[in-house]
């Protein structure tokens, strides 16, 4: 009997580690941001924040950040739905699509929005990273944001023209995040306005530029710019004082301390 017992608990322990060790999976959305051009040979392919672009435009490097930590990187081109999210740890939602960038852009919608709410409140962690409101969509995108006590405004902010410094925010020396990656570049960005269920996670002159809530078992992370594109990481873009690479690691490994126990 007490053989059995044993055997039995430890199948069990085995089971429970190779549950806790299994994969977490980073979903990046293809479908509010949706963009395409012709590229060298006059074929059309998708670009703009995507995993799979190594140009200065798209997320490769901070793919690899992800993949250096064991975790999965997927991208989802359709509508967000309990079906389509499940299996997902975290989902980032990047620079919705205006009409200027698409033709027929996909835009968030009141069942959307309830969707990934669903999905948050059973665990989920969500990534909402927009830009300013000349080239983002941000009305009918704030039907997500504010479920979560999150509304990105229309002020328009750090406009660099040439001189970079204009795109500098540095970090308190104490933050839940950022403990090395001090000095950020975000360019051409827009402000978060708060309700009392959120609360600013960096702050500067005054404005709210990224933000957390918690929704059910969930958190909900929003950043007034797709700030760690590669074009932002690779130093010799800017300078060497910005540290947008560190910042990413640090922020990646944020994001996958919130998954919580396997759903």
């Amino acid at each position: 009997m007490k053989k059995h017992f044993a055997l039995l608990l430890y199948s069990l322990l085995v089971l429970s580690g190779s549950l806790l060790a299994q994969p977490a999976t980073v979903t990046l959305d293809y479908f509010f941001n949706n963009e395409y051009k012709k590229n060298a040979q006059g074929v059309v392919e998708r670009f703009h924040y995507t995993w799979e672009d190594k140009s200065i435009n798209g997320y490769s490097i901070w793919a690899d950040s992800f993949r250096s930590k064991n975790a999965i990187v997927k991208s989802l081109p359709a509508a967000p739905t309990a079906a389509s999210l499940k299996g997902t740890d975290i989902y980032i939602i990047t620079d919705p699509d205006t009409d200027k960038e698409s033709p027929a852009p996909n835009l968030m919608t009141a069942t959307h929005a309830a969707n990934i709410a669903a999905w948050v409140k059973k665990g989920g962690v969500l990534v909402m990273m927009v830009n300013d409101s000349a080239n983002a969509e941000l009305h009918q995108f704030n039907q997500l944001a504010d479920l979560f006590g999150m509304h990105f405004t229309d002020k328009v902010r750090n406009s660099v023209q040439k001189d970079i410094s204009v795109g500098k925010i540095m970090v308190p020396a104490q933050h839940p995040i950022f403990q090395k990656g001090k000095q950020l570049y975000l360019k051409g960005i827009c402000t978060i306005a708060l309700q009392p269920n959120a609360r600013a996670v960096l702050e500067d002159k005054g404005d709210v530029i990224m933000a957390t809530a918690r929704y059910g078992k969930g958190t909900v992370f929003a950043v007034t710019d797709p700030w760690i594109y590669n074009e932002y990481i690779v130093n010799d873009r800017l300078n060497p004082d910005f540290q947008n690479a560190i910042a990413a690691g640090e922020f990646s490994n944020w994001l996958l301390q919130q998954i919580p126990a396997r759903r």
